[in-house]
């Protein structure tokens, strides 16, 4: 990344695409958590326009059995991270986005209005790339560095804030080699 990766809380070198999907945050509510997601659409299939639609609030149910549980769901986060690596933002990161759903954090709920949401591009029971990894990486050492709230001890998986209700980013996940990279 460049030495100013973000301006306007926008990452520079991610293709934007303005979600409508996002509201302002709460005023005394500063930027301190980091939330890692993963998605496909459908499941386990990767490359489609699918993800980037249903962030758009374009997705048409009907293109897929598997979508229609999705039918009016209005939800968003502020990147993806695409399996070449490939970033997308789509809510700025001053905004919340609409990624955590219920959600609770060291006693805290309301997770959307407090952090920032990276989904990965993939699922919660399949490796993912050394592209995503370095991007995601890349991407983390510009938010830490832009918001002071945030620190490597304030990142989690969505799991993590939803237990017994998500999963992701899933086992294969590989913490370790994130976290020690930052």
């Amino acid at each position: 990344m460049k030495s100013d990766p973000i301006k306007n809380h926008k990452i520079t070198t991610a293709v934007q695409h303005p979600s409508p999907h996002y509201d302002e945050r709460p005023q005394s509510a500063e930027v301190s958590l980091l939330v890692i997601h993963c998605i496909s659409l459908p499941e386990g299939q990767y490359g489609t326009p699918y993800i980037r639609q249903l962030f758009m609030g374009e997705l048409e149910t009907d293109a897929h059995p598997d979508f229609a549980i999705l039918r009016g769901l209005r939800v968003s986060a502020h990147c993806v991270i695409h399996r070449d690596g490939t970033l997308e933002q789509y809510v700025p990161f001053d905004k919340r986005a609409w990624h955590a759903g219920m959600s609770r954090y060291c006693g805290r709920r309301r997770c959307n209005d407090f952090s920032i949401g990276i989904e990965l591009e993939g699922t919660d029971h399949s490796a993912y790339t050394q592209q995503q990894y370095e991007q995601l990486i890349a991407v983390t050492k510009a938010l830490i560095s832009t918001y002071p709230k945030l620190n490597r001890r304030r990142i989690v998986g969505h799991q993590d804030i939803a237990p017994g209700r998500k999963t992701d980013p899933g086992s294969e996940f590989d913490w370790q080699t994130y976290l020690n990279a930052l």
